[in-house]
């Protein structure tokens, strides 16, 4: 059995489909003594594209760290006019979150951090409003109050980096913060910001969806996570959840199911980008289960 400390190393490829990929691939990790431990491929017919996820075992493998991804270019991927991105399963990546006042993705995603469900290391929550201090502290982690107005946001966001800088962040949680961020703060983190809603958009906006909904009388309540684009709610989708309702339901009752849903869903994103398992291209994902 292979121990569950195994360091790894995993390659996303993307590149227009043709023959001999998959043995390619194959060959470049058996000629250097890699031990395949997860391979997954997608073919999308109609653009024509391929796409994989090839994970293995570090240990054994006779070039360094450094040396994989330019072997593989020169070797591999020019050949096939690939887009190769390489990751590695250590050190843990660095999430930040951002929240505002709602509490329950915060406390899910704090709760199985803390069960050591999500292998993500969380230096720091940031809020725009200081009600979650408490809660957050609780855990053992900083704590940021960056209030946000629309007269410097500007300025807060510039605050904002500085704090992920400092705090070598890799990747944002949007953890239900309530706050639209800028096309030049998104630009910093590209497909690296994960944001969570209600999918009751486009039908019901603003800020009563679920009263809206209760009136019109909706049979299923589900939740998007996404990638943060410039467009409002509408990059690449990672993962959707939807739940039935009945017409008994109180509005609240509608509430608490949304947000149950929303949680699970965030997760779930969440784990999928830790574990390298997400390629975007265009604005669409291939998520590799």
């Amino acid at each position: 059995m292979k121990s569950t400390t195994t360091k790894k190393a995993i390659l996303l490829i993307q590149c227009p489909d043709q023959k001999g990929i998959v043995a390619e691939v194959s060959r470049f990790l058996y000629s250097y003594n890699g031990n395949i431990l997860e391979v997954d491929q997608h073919v999308d017919v109609e653009m024509g594209m391929f796409f994989m996820r090839a994970a293995w075992e570090l240990d054994s493998f006779s070039l360094g760290k450094d040396e994989i991804l330019s072997s593989f270019e020169a070797e591999v991927a020019e050949r096939f006019r690939m887009e190769v991105k390489l990751h590695f399963d250590f050190p843990k990546p660095r999430m930040a979150i951002f929240v505002s006042k709602l509490s329950h993705c915060l406390f899910d995603i704090l709760g199985r951090h803390h069960a050591g469900q999500l292998e993500v290391d969380i230096p720091m929550v940031i809020s725009n409003h200081p009600d979650l201090k408490t809660i957050v502290e609780a855990f053992g982690i900083p704590f940021f109050h960056v209030p946000v107005t629309a007269s410097d946001k500007e300025t807060i966001e510039a605050q904002q980096l500085e704090l992920l800088a400092a705090h070598q962040v890799d990747f944002i949680v949007l953890a239900r913060y309530m706050q639209i961020v800028s096309g030049e703060f998104i630009r910093h983190f590209p497909n690296r910001i994960i944001n969570i809603h209600h999918s009751f958009l486009p039908a019901f906006v603003g800020a009563r969806p679920y009263h809206a909904a209760y009136e019109r009388g909706v049979k299923i309540i589900g939740a998007t996570a996404h990638y943060v684009t410039e467009e409002l709610d509408a990059g690449p989708i990672i993962e959707q959840e939807v739940a039935r309702v009945r017409h008994h339901n109180t509005i609240a009752e509608l509430v608490q199911i949304g947000q149950d849903v929303e949680k699970v869903t965030l997760s779930k994103a969440i784990k999928y980008h830790i574990e390298r398992k997400v390629l975007s291209f265009r604005n669409k994902t291939i998520i590799f289960y």
